[in-house]
């Protein structure tokens, strides 16, 4: 199975995208987390990103804040499909991240995730791992079934509680 790499632009951001990583291990999903900034190291964040594929990774994750465009400048230095968090936070409270991550030029995508999506972003580069992969797929659906059964048992508890009046 193919790695993800989870990068986020400084440690600040791991209490959120460490929900990246508990998805991904409960999902069997092997993974690293580095800290790498587009703007503070963007030497060491472009090798990264242009020997992922080499280095046995599927999927990029990159979770930054305000206008830093961390999953950008992974995206124009990797074919790998990359997946955006934009992190809650500064003057913009999270929307200058936002809309850094989703305005990519053409031919350059981005997928993107809520701001402060860390566990949607884990979630979207298994269902990308899983297209080849049909245990790993089971598995989703397995998650897809247990999220139905929370639902509808939190819908009985419902329904008996409004029935006692």
């Amino acid at each position: 199975m193919k790695k993800v790499a989870v990068i986020m632009g400084s440690d600040s951001d791991w209490p959120v995208v460490k929900g990246a990583c508990a998805q991904l291990q409960e999902l069997g999903i092997p993974f690293e987390a580095h800290i790498l900034s587009a703007h503070r190291t963007p030497a060491a964040a472009a090798d990264f990103a242009r020997n992922a594929r080499k280095n046995g990774f599927g999927v990029l994750i990159c979770a930054a804040g305000m206008a830093a465009h961390l999953a950008g400048a992974f995206a124009g230095n990797s074919t790998l499909p990359v997946i955006g968090i934009p992190m809650k936070g500064g003057a913009m409270d999270g929307l200058d991240a936002l809309l850094a991550t989703v305005q990519m030029p053409s031919g350059i995508p981005v997928a993107t995730v809520a701001i402060n999506g860390a566990k949607n972003a884990a979630v979207l580069a298994a269902q990308i791992l899983a297209v080849s992969d049909d245990a790993l797929a089971e598995k989703l659906d397995a998650a897809r079934e247990q999220m139905a059964d929370q639902i509808a048992g939190k819908e009985a508890k419902l329904q008996a509680e409004l029935a006692q009046g």
